[in-house]
């Protein structure tokens, strides 16, 4: 039980290295299972993209959709092994970006909103951090 303490009371680098790596997997994990469904099953592309229209773009609806389940899908890939996590956290900010203005439009109750608001912000945190020592960004740079 000292040790737990010991490490949760600590501010070392190790320790910040560490959180950062459980919430980029736990995170990208998250939406490699939210993704799968969308990337597999095209007709959940056109109404994705549909959503486009609360930003006024209209036009190709299916492209758009497929765009957003890959930012799912393969963001979340991208995430859990810390790969261009900032490129991948860039995509699926913009997505969460998507959903908040799709629930205000609706109308929707803050609890509705605050899910993909919050993960709009993990999302830009992880853009500013990257992906930390324990991400395959950091090996590949050397």
């Amino acid at each position: 039980m000292n040790v737990i303490l010991k490490f949760l009371m600590t501010d070392s680098a190790v320790a910040k290295e560490f959180g950062l790596f459980v919430i980029r997997v736990c995170i990208g994990l998250i939406f490699i299972r939210h993704g799968f469904p969308k990337i597999t099953s095209t007709g959940e592309w056109h109404w994705l993209g549909s959503q486009m229209a609360n930003l006024g773009i209209t036009f190709a609806p299916m492209f758009w959709g497929f765009a957003a389940a890959s930012a799912e899908f393969f963001g979340g890939i991208a995430l859990a092994v810390g790969f261009c996590t900032r490129i991948a956290c860039v995509f699926m900010a913009f997505g969460m970006f998507v959903a908040v203005v799709y629930h205000i439009k609706k109308g929707d109750p803050w609890g509705y909103i605050s899910h993909p608001l919050a993960l709009m912000v993990v999302f830009i945190g992880l853009m500013i951090a990257g992906g930390g020592k324990l991400s395959l960004d950091y090996y590949l740079r050397g």
